[in-house]
């Protein structure tokens, strides 16, 4: 493992309030319905129940729990594209009304990063809308945290979406972690 990352990790998480009892693991199929429930909860982009159970079931390596007293207070769920084998796009973050402004979604992302099977991942990547600045903040901070570039360009634009009207959404890519 880098020990750059490692060292940067440890240093970040003594900096960020920590939330008391909170551990973070891989998914397991027991956790999809948690998960859909507080991506409703949390006022996501719901997507079905079956879309969580198959996260967990085929994507566990690149997602993660965030789990208090066995309630599910967060989660990132995530995969590896095969065009960019060495990035995680993550797909959704969620966290628990409770657990927010602890610094846990940071925490999970650097969680993901730290995992032996994520030991080849050099950045991370996710799409954003202008209005979510709460996620603009947490990737610009892990970026800062971790002492690499956030690249920011248009990917999906409101022409793109056939549906409902949709904002933008543009591309985050966080790294490189490890040279």
């Amino acid at each position: 493992m880098d020990q750059t990352l490692n060292a940067r990790s440890s240093e970040t998480a003594s900096k960020q309030r920590q939330p008391t009892g909170v551990s973070l693991r891989e998914p397991t199929l027991a956790d999809g319905g948690g998960m859909w429930r507080l991506a409703r909860e949390s006022g996501l982009d719901v997507n079905s129940e079956y879309s969580y159970l198959m996260m967990c079931q085929y994507f566990a390596g690149s997602s993660i729990v965030a789990e208090d007293n066995r309630d599910i207070v967060g989660f990132i769920t995530g995969f590896r594209p095969p065009e960019t084998p060495d990035a995680i796009f993550v797909w959704q973050i969620a966290v628990a009304e409770s657990m927010r402004g602890q610094g846990l979604a940071r925490r999970m992302l650097e969680g993901l990063l730290t995992r032996d099977a994520n030991k080849d991942v050099r950045y991370i990547h996710a799409t954003i809308g202008p209005s979510n600045t709460a996620s603009q903040r947490t990737f610009r901070s892990l970026a800062r945290h971790m002492g690499v570039e956030c690249k920011e360009s248009p990917l999906f634009l409101t022409s793109h979406f056939t549906g409902e009207a949709h904002e933008d959404e543009v591309l985050f890519q966080i790294g490189p972690f490890r040279d």
